[in-house]
């Protein structure tokens, strides 16, 4: 491992070594040997390398863990969801995408299994994950996918608070 603070490689030693709390990685701590800064690596099995996304153009890509936690990111941007929640959250996301697709998978199947877990976690985030996904051009698009959030939200929970708090 490279440090990330000298630059020096095969210098470090690990200090601690914890699985996350998804089991999914393992965190280790790790103390450079060379100048003595510590740092954190995370370690996981490489599933994504072999899963490739076809996008709507019909190009293929190789699938990276990074533009799901961006989508989240940005669907989440000023509401109460902290970065271990958008992790777990990633986590929950491939594991039914790697679980169900051994080679290859759209990214409209990745966007929809995104929002699915999303609309359980925000429905605010939801519904602008959905904006950006589906494309909405227009105001009717945005208050029929809240009136579908809320009638979800109704099914599934008696008790929950309407989107608008009427």
């Amino acid at each position: 491992m490279r440090c990330p603070a000298c630059n020096e490689i095969g210098k470090d030693k690990v200090i601690d070594s914890r699985l996350t709390e998804s089991g999914g990685a393992i965190r280790r701590r790790r103390v450079c040997q060379a100048c003595n800064r510590r740092f954190t690596t995370k370690e996981r099995v490489e599933e994504e390398l072999r899963l490739a996304v076809t996008k709507k153009d019909g190009t293929r890509v190789r699938y990276r863990r990074d533009k799901i936690v961006s989508g989240i990111r940005h669907a989440s941007y000023k509401l109460p969801i902290d970065d271990a929640a958008i992790e777990a959250l990633t986590d929950d996301v491939e594991s039914e995408l790697f679980r169900d697709h051994d080679r290859e998978i759209t990214s409209r199947e990745i966007g929809e299994c995104v929002a699915r877990k999303l609309r359980d976690v925000n429905q605010v985030a939801y519904v602008r994950f959905m904006s950006v996904f589906r494309e909405f051009n227009h105001v009717d698009e945005f208050a029929a996918e809240i009136q579908h959030v809320e009638n979800h939200a109704a099914s599934t929970s008696p008790d929950q608070q309407s989107l608008f708090g009427e």
